[in-house]
Order: C-alpha cells, then structure tokens, then sequence
C-alpha cells in the first residue's frame, strides 16, 4: 500500500482543491497538507525500499503479468522524492511577489494533477499505464499554460501541444505494435518476453517507444517545443515544469534502457550517445545566443537532458548511475535558477541581461545563492553537479567514447560562459540606469525556498558518498522480494514461448524450465537482477558478448554442451531446453517432438 500512497495523496489533494473552488485560502490550506504528506510519504517509501529491497502492487488483486501492477524501486522511490520536494518550493515560492502566478480556481487542482502524473509514471510498472500517467501530464501542463488566455500564452501552448501530442501518438503506437509482437504491457513480463522474441522483430517497435520519449525529453532534434513555450510561465510554474517534465521523460529511457530492454542492440546506444552529444552541443549553444534569463535556462534544460541521455547510453551500472544522480542534481539546482531569475525580474523590472545591473551591491545575498546554483550547474567542486558529471565523464573514457567525453567537458565549459554573462550583468556592472534603486517586495518566501535549494546543492556535494552508493545500489537488491510475479511471469512467457512454437512438452520439462526461470537467470526489468552489467544482463552464460569480439566458437561450443546435457523438445526455431536457460534457434541442436 506504501506504493500507491504518493499517487493517491497526490489525486485526492487535486480533487480536494477541485472541490473547493472559490475558497482560495482552502485549496492553499489543501495544498499544503497534501504536499506534507506526500513528502513524508516519499521519505518513508524511499527508506523501505532502500532497506528492505523492491516493492509491489497490483491492482484488483490480479496475478502477475495481468494486473495493473505498480512498484517502487531506489531509482523510481528517490524520484517520487525529489518531486515532492520541488512541488513544496513551487508553493513556497508562489507565496512570495517574484512573478507569481495569478491564483484561480484552476491552479492548485492543476499542480497537483501535474504532480500525480510524474509520481504515477515513476511508480508504474506496466508500459501502457506508463502512456496514461504521461497523458495526465500533458493535459494539465497544458492547463496551466492556457490559464491566462493571452494570445502569447496561447501561442507557445500551441507550440508545446503540437511537438507532444506528436510524442503521445508514437508512445502509444509503440505500446500497441510492443503489446502485438510480446503479448505483456507488465515491464517485468516484457523484459522476460523480449528474451524469447526475434531481435530484429522487436528492433523497431523499441526504436519506436524511444524515439516517442525523446521527444517527451527535449532531445535533438526535437526539443523546439520547450525553449518556445516555457518562457511564458510563470517562475513557479517554470521551476516545477522544468524539474519534472523532460525528467520524467529521461527516466522512462533509463527504466525501458536500463532495466526493461537491458541488453537491446548496441545500434540503440550507439545512436543515443551521439543524440546526448548533439543535445548537449545544441542546447548550450541556443543558451550562448539569447540575453533573456528565461530563454537561457530553458536551452540549458535540454543541454543537461544530455548528459542524462549520454549516462544512460552508457550501458553500464557506472553510466546509469551517473544518469540517476545527475537527473535528481538537475531537478533541484535547475529549479533553483529559475527561481532566483525571478527574483531579479521582481527587482529589476527585466528579464532582459542587457537592461539590468546592480544586484551584488544591492542585495548581496541573491548574488551568493545564485553563485552557489550556477557553479554548481556548472560541475565545480565540491557542489552536486560535479559528482554527476564525474561519473559520466569518467565511465565515457573507460569505454573508449573519447570523443563523448570530450564534448561532454566542452559542454561544460560553455555551460559556465552563460552563468557567467548572468554574473556579470545581472550582479556584477553597475546598473544602466543610474537612479535606480531595487523594488521593494515581499520576498522573504523566495529567499527561504532559494537558500534551501542551493543548500541542498552545496550540501550534496560536500558529502556525496550516501548519494552515490544510493545509485549505485539501484538494482541490485536487498532481497528478492518480487519472487512470486517472477515466477508466474516467468510460467507464463514460457508457456506462450512454447505455444508459439507449436511445441507440445512433458509436464515435467515445463515445470522444470518455468522452475529455472523463477530462480535463476537475468531479470531484465532490472528490479531483481543479480549481474551488474547492464548488457550482460540480457545475455546468459555462454552467450558471445556481440558488444566486444562476438566469439562464435565459444558460443557454439557452450550450447553444444547445453544440448547434450538433456533431451530438447521443440519444433522449427522456437525450442525450450529443459533448464529454460534460453532458446535455442539451432535446428541441428534440436529433436523434433510429435
């Protein structure tokens, strides 16, 4: 039940403020209760899971694979966390005069639908729920976007449904053509279905689902949708979009990635290493160009989708470690830039660089905060976005991806060009305006939600090492606490292997293939797998490694040797061998049953 807490805390806060519509002061009273307690509930699940290993729940009480079925592991659990955590300095913010947004009856029911979609995609396990939760979503992102009805909020809306809704068209083609070839939607199924299909049947269908999330992620080339929409919102509204979701699109692709499709052709992370690459490049330089804060940032959001991207291509415990930890980096310092570019709109009058001037003197600890965030944005230690770029940068030479690397270093560098042309205009020249002295306003939230971010920031990166064992601990568990959906999963693509196959078995080699694949072997949806490597994952004992030498002598001596320890039933190219160790596509190792 500890699962679907944050989910149902997050819905009932949203129809609670539905509710009470016309009372401001209730729905902001609903609000906070509702954020309370999803971060307390988001605490308690992230320390469970990290104790206790993988939890689970299907709904309705349907057995596994059939059920609607939700589960927390270390990486989906700390992002319920950081989530909640920037949806209390989205309220906390909004209290203050830094360019709030306008309340209505619309807003908090809004915050909080947004909310429940990006905890709901981060607790799914199930691909189609998965399509749902990123529907939810959109339709309230683009809620608070039309709210103020003006024709240049109307415009960037338009812009940002047309790109997405082309996202949700292919993220739900690809759900349906992945359903057709493997006949599961559950991740733990479709990971242990995948083992049993053509790879070059399911190639496509994969590309398909990955191409739909790069778009929810803001990867080149199709990240116009967000420098041309975000800048319109609303600083509150900016910080959580920003910090959620192009997120929850980066961590879809490490959960498909990295756990559910672990060990798909190296075609896929070669072709999304370099899209990290161009990402990286494109955005930084789109920051470079413009003078508007807002505009700066939003590109540095799709710069920093890259690196995520480049950790995930990566393929490797390292690499997905680095993607974890700079995604949770990225969601707190990125919504603490927006939030202090704010607060120099609200003292200066202008978002503009060119047109303002003057705030290290004036208000000496804005310009801190800011330092502290833009270092820390940077990779400068000791702050956090250091140790997510060292982790990234370190495993791409390892492997040999120099060229990766290195552009990843060049990226960073340029990152620093553009806090320091904020440095320098907005705090550091004097004001162009001589008269002009800084705005009074209420801003005493901001400053408490801004400090608290940069806090965080600073303080993760003087003591990363609990932070950096959390990721690294992110698959393999305590425990096997996920056995039972396991073993009825691992019954049933066995069954529909062999059913496929036209194959007919004794009941005793199919409870021996369905017992081995219950205890042993790769659990591709990551949640339970006892090898680190994340390619090797995929692959068993025996197998060519086709992403170093491919040696087929050593491969077909291994399945000759798997062959002569038993009798092999099957038919044509589909057969089980007894351990249910894999199939094997050999028509010379098989004996062909009635």
């Amino acid at each position: 039940m500890l699962v679907l807490l944050p989910l149902l805390t997050t819905l009932a806060t949203a129809l609670g403020c539905v509710l009470a519509a016309g009372r401001p002061r209730l729905q902001l009273l609903l609000s906070w209760t509702g954020l309370s307690v999803l971060l307390v509930c988001a605490v308690a699940l992230l320390l469970q899971v990290d104790n206790g290993g993988t939890l689970r729940v299907a709904l309705g009480n349907w057995p596994a694979p059939f059920g609607i079925e939700f589960a927390a592991d270390r990486l989906s659990a700390s992002m319920v966390l950081v989530a909640a955590l920037m949806g209390v300095a989205t309220l906390g913010f909004q209290m203050s005069d830094a360019d709030p947004a306008s309340p209505d009856d619309g807003l908090y029911p809004l915050i909080h639908g947004l909310l429940a979609g990006a905890c709901g995609a981060f607790l799914t396990a199930d691909l189609f729920n998965l399509y749902v939760w990123f529907e939810l979503t959109l339709i309230c992102a683009l809620g608070l976007m039309v709210r103020r009805a003006a024709l240049r909020d109307l415009e960037a809306t338009l812009k940002y449904f047309v790109l997405n809704v082309a996202g949700t068209l292919l993220l739900l083609a690809a759900v349906a053509l992945i359903y057709a070839t493997t006949g599961h939607l559950n991740f733990t199924a479709l990971g242990l279905a995948a083992q049993h299909t053509d790879a070059g049947m399911l190639l496509p269908f994969v590309a398909l689902l990955l191409l739909a999330l790069l778009i929810k992620a803001a990867a080149f080339p199709l990240f116009a949708w967000l420098p041309a929409s975000y800048h319109v919102l609303p600083a509150p509204l900016l910080a959580l979009f920003a910090a959620l979701l192009t997120k929850v699109g980066a961590y879809a692709l490490l959960r498909m990635l990295g756990d559910v499709f672990a060990g798909s052709p190296a075609v896929l992370y070669q072709a999304l290493g370099w899209i990290a690459v161009l990402t990286m490049v494109s955005g930084v330089l789109g920051a470079a160009y413009h003078w508007d804060m807002r505009r700066i940032l939003a590109f540095h959001i799709v710069s920093q989708i890259g690196y995520m991207l480049l950790g995930i291509a990566l393929a490797s415990p390292a690499g997905s470690a680095g993607a974890m930890f700079y995604m949770w980096h990225n969601m707190v310092v990125k919504g603490g830039l927006i939030l202090i570019a704010a607060m120099v709109f609200r003292l200066t009058g202008h978002y503009d660089l060119r047109r303002i001037g003057g705030l290290y003197a004036a208000r000496p600890w804005l310009a801190v905060l800011f330092l502290v965030t833009a270092l820390a944005q940077v990779g400068i230690p000791p702050l956090s976005g250091f140790w997510g770029k060292l982790l990234i940068v370190r495993e791409s030479f390892i492997q040999g991806q120099a060229v990766w690397g290195a552009v990843a270093l060049g990226v960073g560098l340029l990152t620093l060009y553009s806090m320091a042309k904020i440095w320098m205009e907005a705090f550091w020249k004097p004001h162009p305006d001589p008269a002009w002295q800084p705005a009074q306003a209420r801003l005493a939230p901001a400053y408490a939600v801004v400090t608290l971010l940069a806090a965080l920031a600073l303080g993760v990166g003087v003591y990363p090492e609990p932070f950096i064992a959390l990721c690294q601990r992110r698959r393999p568990d305590a425990g096997e606490p996920a056995d039972g959906t396991r073993r009825r999963c691992g019954d049933l693509v066995v069954a529909l292997s062999l059913a496929g196959a036209g194959v007919r078995s004794e009941h005793g080699a199919y409870r021996a293939a369905a017992g081995t694949t219950a205890t042993g072997g790769a659990d591709p949806h990551g949640l339970c797998a006892d090898e680190p490597d994340r390619r090797r994952a995929a692959r068993l004992p025996g197998d060519p490694d086709t992403g170093d030498d491919g040696d087929r002598h050593r491969h077909g001596a291994t399945r000759n040797a798997a062959a002569s320890a038993g009798p092999v039933t099957g038919r044509g190219n589909g057969g089980v061998d007894p351990q249910g160790v894999r199939t094997l596509r050999d028509p010379a190792l098989q004996r062909t049953g009635a």
